[in-house]
């Protein structure tokens, strides 16, 4: 399927965000950015408090489009091969047969995968980064979309484990949903009196559809000037005191993607500083390493971006 017109591509988004919208209250911000990631052919980690929906949102995306969907319930018991598949040995016919773990999908939902050990949260160090995966000493492709969606709560919650720099640095976006408004909570319950609506969801468009919008999301353009700012900003986290690791190139590259999704949902067939700006945190900040002493004294990752964005001119 060729890529479509920028309005036919914003019509796909429109329809999968009406959609999402059924079933996920006064998450307008956190669909929008969820389906950039999706369209820029990142992944997304949502970290929040319990409760709050992260599931549902997964859940309500898979529902929304006509694709694979597998959920793998991160525990601390979960080994590799639960994820990737394993060969098993056929008495019949005396050969191992390999058979494919939840990873060979379209959409995957890694629910609290930081309650898992950081050798199984590295089973999808690979597939994550270079969408393949290799078991056994034979190398495996996986679906042109392949999208990872996972849950996590915060680390001070018991029996969790942080996730290493390189499995965050795999996640184009982090972002929390929060808790909603008390008129949309008691809309909520109103909505689940009798059932869930996620029960009720049907796909609205197909995964030709999906490919397609992620084509279309290619042929954004983007100006030099703003390539030159993406990189200032990402460079800029390099050179902040407090910060023992700065984002690295990989971010940059999110952030360009991410920012032609929006630019394209927006109706725009070109990037503005708009898009970049709205991103930036969602995009750059979960990648920053601080140092113990600027975390004790209460810095974070959030503020660090929020700073260099006011710090950082802005192209004409």
């Amino acid at each position: 399927m060729n890529a479509p017109e920028p309005a036919m591509a914003r019509e796909i988004y429109q329809r999968i965000a009406a959609n999402i919208a059924k079933v996920m209250q006064g998450q307008g911000p956190a669909v929008r950015r969820l389906l950039a990631a999706l369209a820029g052919g990142g992944h997304v980690l949502l970290e929040d408090f319990p409760g709050t929906g992260k599931t549902t949102l997964a859940k309500a995306l898979a529902r929304s489009i006509d694709a694979r969907f597998k959920r793998v319930q991160f525990t601390p018991d979960l080994l590799p091969s639960d994820i990737l598949g394993v060969s098993i040995f056929n008495q019949r016919d005396q050969e191992f047969h390999f058979h494919e773990g939840p990873i060979f999908t379209n959409i995957l939902l890694a629910d609290e995968i930081n309650r898992a050990s950081p050798r199984t949260q590295s089973a999808l160090l690979e597939a994550m980064g270079e969408n393949q995966v290799s078991v056994e000493g034979e190398r495996r492709h996986l679906a042109d979309l392949f999208f990872v969606i996972a849950t996590e709560n915060p680390v001070e919650f018991r029996g969790t484990y942080p996730l290493p720099e390189a499995q965050m640095d795999r996640f184009a976006m982090q972002f929390t949903l929060g808790y909603i408004s008390p008129a949309e909570e008691a809309a909520l319950l109103t909505a689940q009196l009798h059932a869930h609506p996620l029960a009720a969801l049907q796909p609205c468009a197909s995964l030709a559809e999906v490919l397609a919008l992620k084509q279309a999301v290619e042929n954004v353009r983007v100006s030099e000037e703003l390539k030159r700012y993406i990189v200032d900003l990402v460079g800029a986290t390099r050179k902040i005191p407090g910060v023992q690791l700065g984002a690295s190139p990989r971010a940059s590259l999110a952030l360009m993607k991410s920012a032609q999704a929006l630019s394209l949902f927006d109706g725009l067939d070109f990037v503005t500083p708009d898009q970049i700006q709205e991103l930036a945190v969602s995009v750059i900040a979960h990648r920053l390493v601080m140092d113990p002493q600027a975390r004790f004294s209460g810095a974070n990752g959030r503020a660090v971006v929020e700073e260099i964005l006011k710090k950082t001119p802005v192209p004409a």
